[in-house]
């Protein structure tokens, strides 16, 4: 006699399987109330939170305030979220962009404590008692352009433009702990910042153009 199945745990390949049916695998999924970020991470069925409105024991703080561009923000950030994740899409620093998410392109490149760190390789509950500053907190307090952006749109340094952010931060950091480098300090400086556009000369030139008036 032929074996029968329950309609839930029937395998196309005609063996039974041995983990849980995907209806209840549906249905485990929607009681814990499984939310999927913009970037993919995910939240479990705990908040880390006792109950009472302060943390478990071992659990962390979700609800943390954050010092960018000289600012305290207050913002939710899941144990595991980045700084590029809760700039861009937390507190809408978009200027922060994400390319290889990897720590290896550059382009979101941000200063913490005045020096130079891709977002996306830092945790943001790392730096809660950092300074932070984006390419959105470089310039002006009027909105006044840096030196060395100003000096970017001179020299036609941009071609896409999408790893500029990251060349300018990198830019002002080197003026900040160096006001008159060589161009060569200048090139070990940009050498974290890749461009795919090759406007690596450009860039250079803006930066050592800039320096005088850094």
């Amino acid at each position: 006699m032929q074996k029968k199945f329950s309609s839930d745990r029937y395998d196309p390949l005609g063996t039974e399987r041995d983990d849980v049916s995907r209806r209840h695998f549906i249905k485990g999924v929607i009681a814990c109330g499984t939310v999927a970020g913009a970037a993919g991470l995910m939240s479990g069925c705990s908040d880390g939170s006792d109950g009472g409105g302060s943390p478990a024991a071992g659990s962390v703080e979700r609800m943390i305030s954050i010092n960018v561009n000289g600012m305290s923000r207050n913002v939710d950030v899941m144990p595991n979220e980045t700084l590029a994740h809760t700039l861009r899409n937390k507190l809408g620093l978009t200027g922060t962009k994400l390319g290889c998410d990897r720590g290896s392109c550059g382009a979101c490149t941000v200063m913490i404590d005045g020096v130079t760190h891709n977002s996306c390789s830092v945790l943001t509950h790392s730096v809660r008692t950092a300074s932070v500053v984006t390419v959105e907190g470089v310039g002006g307090a009027n909105g006044e352009l840096h030196p060395v952006q100003q000096a970017m749109i001179e020299e036609l340094a941009p071609q896409c433009g999408y790893c500029t952010p990251g060349q300018v931060v990198s830019g002002v950091a080197l003026l900040q702990r160096n006001p008159n480098p060589t161009r060569e300090e200048v090139r070990h400086a940009l050498a974290g910042n890749l461009c795919r556009c090759g406007a690596y000369n450009n860039y250079i030139n803006a930066i050592v153009k800039a320096a005088g008036s850094a």
